[in-house]
């Protein structure tokens, strides 16, 4: 008998999962889900990352770079103003 686990780290929101019949079937169809309004700036407050802006606005830490090419991912200044979109 062989017995497979699998895990992902900080609840892992990747494609598809497999159960334990072998079949694929999405991990979230994003039904019933409200849409979320992204706002045009975020005011960096103390003890954020951009991990957990990412998570309060819904806006991917890729982004926020690309928007603010001058913000230095790891000294995040409180009353910082970072452009979301």
């Amino acid at each position: 008998m062989i017995v497979l686990v699998a895990t992902t780290l900080g609840g892992g929101g990747g494609g598809s999962s497999t159960s334990s019949s072998g079949s694929t079937r999405p991990a979230h169809s994003g039904a019933g889900r409200p849409k979320r309004h992204t706002p045009k700036s975020y005011v960096v407050q103390n003890g954020d990352t951009l991990i957990s802006i990412s998570r309060e606005t819904g806006v991917p830490v890729a982004t926020i770079l690309r928007l603010n090419p001058g913000v230095d991912p790891q000294i995040l200044i409180s009353g910082e103003k970072l452009r979301l979109r």
